[in-house]
């Protein structure tokens, strides 16, 4: 009976066993099943991520395309009243509207948030581990308590705003580069000690003077209960610092479109240039000041003269980096045959010209300083260096880019208003920074102006210092260094009134540059080749019929002896080791250095020394170098000294580095006895005036 029973024993255990399996496999089945449909969610969700910034980055090239046809619209019509970065900013403040309200408002849940107290900050990312499974959630940023519930519009603005460091890698290097690439030599180093004023003295005392008068604004909206948190005297010195980023785009365009002054036009250019890194810097010191004991936000010398060295040190280091970067572009450049491949030539231009910027950053200085350099040394050296289709290339490429990213950054600004989710309008806060910054603007111009003109014989007249005063727009790097950090309250205040300030002045100022060009007198259609205005005394030829023509200096520009010496030992040693023009070393250095001056010495600067000779030879004055112009005749003496001028009368070099022939000055004697006596045969008289030209 034992042994009939125990296969039944078997047969049931068996169908148990098998029950259990089948169970056992429904549920892993059904386990199976949700793991794929999570990851078939994770994947829709992903795609519809992917599909969702594909129409943000559409939505910006939508509005440069359009921005574009606007553009020609206006110089098809000869429109002067808004510029196109103010056109940008209209065609992004519209789009902001209809994201911000043209969407409908949808909820993913309703149920309500748990709540938590934290004594420090949320931290960046958060780690959880859910049934033996680790998950790292990234923290997006604070959004607003009255839209909680709207996930989706929330997640969709949070999209179409960009991370600040987009704007700092990718949108600022082409801008800045570009301003130094494309830098007018000429009109800019005849006014560089201005310039330097300006952008350095000027830039410190514009943000000093906005941080002590913004601190009072804080304490009348602490007095008057409009203040809801922390705002120390630092963050207002920081908010004069970004604040003082001049960028009068929109007045150097109608500049440049009206061919204004050449004086005027580089005194702006190179304050707007070098204030934008003077202004970098002197916040990124702001930051570093970190006094002593348990008020960090109190004044401390020791402190403050840290941040000075902080600032020099900083400001050095970019400078240095900068330069070097562009010395070794142009010795690669000299010493390789790239020129045969102009493809190679520029691609490589390009990428050592943006991996400055990089550079600078990682190593812990300002990329702003280091790319505005290399663009300014690429220009004075590695140019000449470059094949004529990369020359063209190089020019049209950075120009474009500039013209994109300065253009994205204002179609951006007008997007930010609506989309920005912190922002924070103080009424009191915003009219006090417009007058502070209109002081401050008025501390910079006319006193410095004042002290340049008592050493400079070219006066910078009254009309010219109202008009610089006038264009002291603000612009892509204020909005830049403004939208880097928003994490606190005073920070967030910053960024919203820096956006309004921005729209203003471009609206109103830039609206305004050509009536106000008008009102103040100020000269246009001037042929830049032919703009040579001297700084000292000159004549003029007066014609029969009474008509002036006027003629060129008795010397040309007036420069510093410190200017003089740079370029004598740049035009003598640097430029004939880095470039292929100037005059051969052999003639320059030592004879002991024969053979280092040949191997260095590019054999195209002994082919054709009148092609190739510098042509930066008129940024430098020479006392014996004389030019007097007789109608359509110009006759030029050279001396003996002065690195600049010995090409333009007819001296050259020989094959072996000697110099040979020179004009002397019983034949430009004889040459001008002639030629007066040929003038006056025709009615025609010279007259010296003593007043200096504007």
């Amino acid at each position: 009976m034992d042994a009939l029973r125990r296969p039944k024993r078997s047969a049931a255990l068996d169908a148990i066993m098998m029950a259990v399996w089948i169970l056992l496999s429904s549920v892993s089945g059904l386990k199976a099943e949700d793991d794929g449909m999570e990851e078939l969610a994770t994947e829709k969700e992903a795609e519809e991520s992917h599909r969702q910034d594909s129409v943000n980055l559409l939505t910006f090239i939508l509005l440069l395309t359009l921005t574009i046809l606007t553009i020609w619209l206006f110089k098809h019509r000869r429109v002067r009243f808004l510029h196109e970065t103010g056109l940008a900013m209209i065609y992004g403040l519209l789009v902001g509207v209809i994201l911000r309200y043209g969407i409908p408002a949808t909820s993913y849940h309703n149920k309500t948030p748990p709540s938590c107290s934290l004594k420090e900050g949320p931290a960046s990312t958060l780690l959880l581990n859910v049934s033996g499974k680790f998950f790292e959630y990234t923290l997006k940023g604070e959004i607003n308590s009255r839209e909680i519930h709207n996930v989706e519009q929330n997640d969709m603005l949070r999209k179409v705003t960009f991370d600040p460091e987009v704007f700092f890698n990718i949108l600022l290097p082409p801008i800045i580069f570009h301003a130094g690439y494309s830098l007018k030599k000429r009109h800019f180093f005849r006014n560089l000690g201005s310039i330097i004023t300006y952008a350095f003295l000027g830039t410190a005392i514009s943000c000093f003077v906005i941080g002590n008068l913004m601190y009072g604004v804080v304490k009348l909206m602490q007095v008057v209960g409009q203040l809801t948190d922390k705002f120390y005297y630092t963050d207002c010195l920081f908010f004069g610092a970004i604040i003082s980023a001049t960028d009068p785009v929109t007045v150097l365009a109608i500049f440049n479109e009206l061919h204004a002054d050449g004086d005027l036009y580089a005194l702006l250019f190179g304050e707007s240039v070098m204030n934008d890194a003077v202004a970098i810097v002197l916040s990124s010191s702001i930051v570093a000041y970190q006094p002593s004991g348990t008020n960090t936000h109190m004044f401390d010398a020791s402190a403050f003269f840290k941040s000075v060295g902080v600032f020099l040190g900083i400001f050095s280091g970019s400078f240095l980096m900068g330069a070097a970067t562009g010395v070794v572009t142009a010795l690669v450049t000299k010493f390789t045959k790239l020129h045969c491949f102009p493809l190679l030539e520029t691609a490589l231009f390009f990428l050592m010209s943006w991996s400055t910027f990089l550079l600078a950053e990682a190593c812990g200085f300002t990329g702003v300083v280091a790319v505005l350099f290399c663009g300014i040394t690429q220009a004075h050296y590695t140019y000449n260096n470059l094949s004529e289709e990369s020359t063209k290339r190089t020019k049209q490429l950075f120009e474009v880019l500039h013209f994109l990213a300065e253009n994205f950054i204002f179609s951006y600004m007008g997007l930010a208003l609506f989309t920005f989710q912190n922002h924070i309008f103080s009424p009191i806060f915003i009219l006090g920074a417009f007058i502070a910054i209109f002081i401050g603007r008025a501390l910079n111009i006319y006193p410095l102006s004042f002290l340049l003109n008592l050493g400079r014989r070219h006066k910078i007249k009254g009309n010219f210092q109202h008009m610089m005063m006038f264009a002291g727009l603000r612009g892509a790097m204020a909005f830049a260094l403004a939208i880097r950090d928003t994490a606190t309250y005073a920070r967030q205040m910053m960024f919203t009134t820096t956006l309004l300030i921005v729209f203003f002045t471009v609206w109103v100022f830039g609206g305004g540059t050509t009536p106000m060009l008008s009102w103040l007198h100020i000269r246009v259609d001037v042929d830049p080749d032919q703009d040579q205005q001297p700084c000292g005394d000159s004549f003029q030829v007066l014609q029969g019929d009474g008509s002036q023509a006027e003629g060129q200096s008795k010397t040309k520009q007036e420069s510093a002896w410190l200017f003089r010496l740079w370029y004598t030992f740049d035009h003598n040693y640097l430029k004939p080791i880095l470039t292929h023009s100037g005059p051969p070393l052999t003639s320059t250095l030592p004879s002991y250095c024969g053979p280092l001056a040949s191997c260095l010495t590019s054999p195209r600067a002994y082919e054709n020394h009148e092609q190739l000779r510098d042509p930066d030879t008129d940024l430098i004055r020479n006392d014996a170098d004389l030019t007097f112009t007789f109608g359509d005749t110009s006759i030029t003496a050279n001396g003996a000294s002065g690195g600049g001028a010995d090409a333009a009368g007819g001296s050259g070099w020989s094959a072996n580095g000697k110099r040979s022939g020179s004009t002397s000055e019983e034949a430009l004697e004889r040459e001008l006895d002639s030629r007066e006596q040929e003038l006056l045969s025709r009615g025609t008289r010279l007259v010296f005036p003593i007043e200096d030209h504007v």
